[in-house]
């Protein structure tokens, strides 16, 4: 799949770096002209990738030409983009690594090399992601929840060992000094530096201690949890080229990616060109803030990528957003990054290009940028992109690029006028523009409140009562400023005698081990753990609905009252049900707001007014009396944010650990499947699979599955959270022998198709118009039963009736979550009829064989008069093109028109194929 001679159409641009230089770059701004020089940076990117890439048939000319002219052509046409690599997740990698084993079955079964078959990029996949949280606040104290088949054998795969219950200094158990709260206070000033390559030290006796017992004790069981999934991966590694794997225990994608992965400036072959990235993760966008372009796609759009096929995009629109004068003393990085992304979702940015200049943008430091391209779901842009200047450059060099590597990037960047220099004027580059759900409680209900009995004590719950409170640092790109702030606010809430009530679920989920690292130097992680924010890991955990289950007693008050309890966490996504199914509102904070408000225990609070608690002494204690300063935290943040952590950091990941480094994994080229297998199996994607494709086939007939509303998103389509107990994918793996508590996760299991499909449209908050009230079931109406959505889908397939799905605006919004289009096709559905698509879902739904109609404008199912009762039936044209009108005939008489949503012929292609991975497969074969 590799592209005929890349860039030959403009080789005369090809220059090398300086007299004294080997290295070579091309020099697109001789290219442009003034033309050029007006263009965003980050269109800049986009170019440089399309004269690199052009071959005059993956990449025309016209293609480099329509970027060059970006401001006559924004939104107007589709361009290639080929990224210089992939970064892949477990929740969505697996599924694309499956693909890729079971594309070589399918490519040895029509007779060709299954060797061919190997990504074509530079590819990285990580872990972490399905991390679960079985243990939280005092390990000892939580019961586990293994969740996995192979639990028996877990302890043969690590040769680590929790220690016994002694928590001398609040979790930290192998320091054999006596910490008791006293001593917690007098001592806190002697903070101790991490020394690399050995244990953490415990900062008030200097004696070496493991991770944190939590952090072990989740290890161990995510290991016996996710064994089979963790040798495939192995297995991936070994077999494919271009790919590598971060071991387990290390950090996400995101995080690890703007810590280890960037380059900023790629060099291959002695050949320059800027570092960009797509990725199975919507926070790819947090290395926009290192001046690196990247965003997240699903996992059928990044194979394409690894296929060494480009990213298809509408060229888009680019809102410049200037920054000016500097923040108040008072206000976090968190608050500021916050109070942006509040101002973009009022702008309107959804489905554009962000990008940031003027004065302000040099007070930012990295970690402020990528915190604020990383919020880019919530506001809805593509990335939010920051160049490289100085700031970006300083930040490199502490942390650890090669002096030499560094001069040779700012001269590179320098050349290609991708270096943003304020002191230039030269002008700023021309952009496009400059630019509370509620709860319906009743009047009488809405001081509600339900006594709770919990280990032994009494509590009472109302409306805004805290439940949830995660501090996830990845969000906050390990912002040392913000997380050393709550480890502060931990250390003087502790002093002065306050507490977290025991119900509240509380975690503390670092990005990576960094984090870690600087709140133990820096002396505040026991003040966290004591309130119960103890390290469980470094995966998504809570902000991916992987929280530790709520208990009982708060779980039946909820139910009782009806109460709409909250969820605090420094994530990046606070809809309904995100974290728990009964948890109805989500915050986001600060992490030192998320620490405050479990201390305070409701939402419903003015800080500024109201306590959070009382001292011993019965005083009232408020935020601002146990809020750090910021010149406290610049303090600390100077002395333990330091090198060594990204050296550390970087032998972690080399090096592997012992687990990961002893687990055994085959190294065949095709990957011997377990039929027993729960995790994973082949799909069935390739079954039928011909040589040549067979001519589009019309609809008939096709009953409708699901009449769906507004804004359905792909965790209503593909859940990610815990699987439920009466579920279809609960009832397939009961089946096969297993327990609840072996159940884990929709987003573990996602390398087994039978699992996944079952699991389509299984999410509880799912509103079928058939059933009239949330729920994952559907009406089966040629015997008129209601059923689970599986089920009747499966009596469907056996009747050979066609699916299709009825749906409003918005269809397929939030996550690029591609078995939320594998998932459908698996059910049977032909076509998804909706008055809007998310353009990433679109996609997804082409490149599987799933075509995406669309209403007319000002028109729905209800202005149509449907019922979605009917039969539907359309034919395809032989020469499809794209947004052709089609004709949608139904069984009660009824002609209407809706347009095929295709955008291009590539999409076409790829539809006519039954999908991409049908086409790649063929183009091995």
């Amino acid at each position: 799949m590799d592209a005929p001679s890349a860039g030959y159409a403009f080789e005369y641009l090809i220059e090398t770096l300086n007299d004294t230089s080997h290295k070579k770059f091309f020099n697109v701004p001789r290219l442009g002209g003034t033309k050029y020089d007006v263009l965003p940076y980050s269109i800049r990117v986009l170019l440089e990738a399309a004269v690199r890439n052009c071959d005059g048939f993956l990449m025309k000319k016209e293609d480099v030409m329509n970027i060059l002219d970006w401001k006559t052509k924004q939104s107007n046409v589709e361009v290639p983009f080929f990224p210089a690599r992939v970064l892949l997740q477990d929740f969505t990698g697996i599924p694309a690594m499956v693909d890729f084993a079971a594309m070589r079955e399918a490519v040895k079964t029509l007779g060709g090399d299954p060797k061919k078959v190997h990504p074509a990029c530079p590819t990285d996949l990580t872990v972490d992601h399905s991390l679960q949280i079985d243990f939280n606040k005092c390990a000892i104290q939580n019961a586990p929840n293994p969740g996995g088949g192979d639990l028996q054998k877990a302890g043969k795969l690590s040769p680590l060992r929790v220690q016994p219950k002694k928590l001398p200094c609040r979790g930290q158990t192998t320091c054999r000094g006596s910490c008791d709260s006293g001593e917690l206070g007098r001592n806190s000033g002697k903070f101790s530096s991490q020394i690399e390559n050995t244990p953490i030290l415990c900062p008030f006796h200097l004696q070496p201690v493991p991770e944190p017992e939590t952090v072990l004790k989740n290890q161990e069981v995510e290991f016996g949890r996710n064994r089979e999934r963790l040798q495939f991966f192995k297995w991936s590694s070994r077999v494919f080229k271009n790919v590598a794997v971060i071991p387990p225990g290390t950090g996400m994608a995101h995080q690890v990616n703007l810590e280890y992965l960037s380059r900023v400036v790629f060099e291959e072959k002695d050949l320059l060109f800027p570092d960009s990235v797509v990725g199975t993760d919507s926070h790819i966008t947090m290395v926009n803030g290192l001046g690196i372009l990247g965003w997240g796609v699903g996992g059928i759009e990044t194979e394409a990528v690894m296929l060494g096929l480009p990213v298809s995009l509408t060229l888009p629109e680019v809102v410049g957003c200037e920054l000016t004068g500097s923040s108040n003393p008072f206000v976090t990085s968190i608050d500021v990054v916050l109070g942006i992304t509040k101002h973009l979702r009022q702008v309107g940015v959804a489905g554009k290009f962000v990008e940031f200049f003027g004065s302000g943008v040099s007070q930012l430091s990295i970690v402020d940028r990528t915190t604020i391209a990383n919020m880019c779901p919530e506001y809805g842009a593509i990335l939010s992109f920051f160049p490289v200047d100085n700031v970006t450059l300083k930040h490199l060099e502490h942390t650890g690029f090669d002096k030499a590597k560094l001069e040779s990037m700012e001269a590179y960047l320098k050349a290609v006028k991708l270096f943003r220099n304020e002191q230039d004027n030269l002008g700023e580059p021309e952009y496009s523009q400059v630019g509370f759900k509620g709860f319906q409680i009743a009047a009488e209900k809405q001081n509600d409140i339900v006594s709770i009995h919990y280990e032994g004590s009494d509590y009472k719950l109302a409306h805004g009562s805290v439940v949830i409170a995660a501090v996830i640092s990845c969000t906050n790109n390990c912002n040392p400023s913000v997380m050393l702030a709550a480890g502060l606010l931990a250390k003087k809430a502790v002093e002065a005698g306050l507490q977290v009530k025991p119900y509240i679920r509380t975690s503390l989920s670092p990005g990576s081990g960094m984090v870690t690292h600087y709140l133990s130097s820096s002396g505040v992680l026991p003040y966290l753990s004591k309130l119960g924010f103890e390290i469980i890991g470094y995966g998504c955990s809570t902000c991916v609905g992987n929280t530790a289950p709520l208990s009982e007693a708060v779980l039946n008050a909820v139910k009782q009252g009806d109460l709409v309890t909250c969820g605090v966490l420094s994530g990046n996504k606070n809809f309904e049900g995100r974290l728990c199914d009964c948890v109805r509102a989500n915050y986001l904070a600060s992490p030192p707001l998320v620490v405050a408000y479990a201390i305070a225990g409701t939402v419903n609070i003015d800080f500024q007014t109201e306590p959070l608690g009382t001292d011993p002494t019965g005083k009232n204690i408020y935020l601002h009396d146990i809020w750090p300063s910021r010149e406290e935290v610049h303090q600390i943040e100077e002395e333990h944010v330091v090198l060594s952590m990204f050296k550390a950091l970087k032998e972690k990941i080399e090096m592997g650990n012992k687990r990961w480094n002893s687990l055994e994994a085959p190294d065949s080229v095709l990957f011997p499947w377990d039929l027993k297998s729960t995790y994973i199996r082949c799909p069935s994607f390739f079954d039928k699979l011909t040589k040549e494709p067979v001519a589009l086939q019309p609809i008939e007939n096709a009953h409708v599955l699901l009449y769906l509303g507004d804004s359905i998103t792909t965790d209503h389509i593909s859940p990610a959270g815990s699987i439920a107990r009466s579920s279809a994918a609960a009832k397939y793996l009961t089946n096969r022998g297993l327990t609840p508590r072996e159940f884990n996760s929709y987003g573990a299991r996602r390398g087994n198709d039978a699992v996944m499909t079952r699991g389509t449209f299984a999410n509880i908050k799912l509103f079928n118009k058939f059933i009239g009230k949330p729920a994952p079931k559907t009406i089966h109406f040629p015997s008129g039963q209601t059923l689970d959505v599986f089920e009747a889908a499966e009596l469907y397939q056996k009747e050979g009736i066609p699916l299709i799905i009825l749906a409003g605006k918005k269809y397929g919004s939030g996550n690029s979550r591609d078995w939320a289009a594998k998932g459908p096709y698996l059910l049977g559905v032909k076509a998804v009829l909706a008055e809007s698509y998310e353009k990433i879902h679109k996609d997804h739904l082409i490149g599987i064989g799933i075509a995406p109609l669309q209403f007319l404008p000002g028109e729905s199912a209800d202005s149509l008069g449907l019922s979605g009762r009917e039969t539907f039936s359309l034919t395809f044209p032989e020469e499809l093109s794209p947004g052709v009108t089609l004709n949608i005939k139904t069984s009660t008489g009824k002609v209407f028109s809706v347009i095929a949503s295709f955008e291009n012929d590539v999409e076409i292609t790829l539809y006519k194929h039954g999908g991409l991975l049908n086409f790649v497969a063929r183009k091995f074969s």
